[in-house]
């Protein structure tokens, strides 16, 4: 299997998971995001406890990128503490934006560099970055 298809599988099966498409439990923080030149609407909910996100799920609709985008996210996200996933959201956004070293997004972004062949096609960018920039503006609510 080529690198082009293995991405590939890893959106196609992200898009469609389930496990992160849930309501969080004693969320400390939830926060709507929407791409309205796609249609793409989630509501990003988080668990924060002693600076750590402990626990985080979304809900929402939208095409195959914005959804494969906010689970890999959350399967990467959770378990680290709020410092680290706002580098690891500037990576991110960085690696979709062109402006990021290969070799440093895929050993820290893990499945999540699956999507940095999106920067090649700007009508997509805004659907893959939506839950990236929710995860921030929420961050950003909470009390370091």
């Amino acid at each position: 299997m080529d690198l082009k298809s293995l991405y590939s599988q890893i959106i196609t099966e992200n898009s469609r998971a389930v496990h992160n498409r849930r309501p969080v439990h004693g969320a400390t923080i939830s926060l709507e995001g929407n791409n309205p030149s796609c249609g793409d609407d989630i509501v990003l909910q988080i668990k924060i406890e002693n600076g750590v996100i402990e626990d985080l799920g979304f809900i929402g609709t939208g095409c195959a990128i914005s959804q494969a985008s906010a689970s890999l996210m959350i399967d990467l996200i959770k378990g680290k503490k709020v410092e680290e996933a706002k580098e690891l959201a500037d990576l991110y956004l960085r690696m979709i934006k062109g402006e990021a070293d290969e070799k440093e997004y895929i050993d820290k972004l893990e499945d999540c560099s699956a999507l940095a062949g999106v920067s090649k096609v700007p009508a997509r960018v805004k659907c893959a970055v939506l839950a990236w920039h929710t995860l921030e503006d929420a961050l950003d609510q909470h009390p370091v």
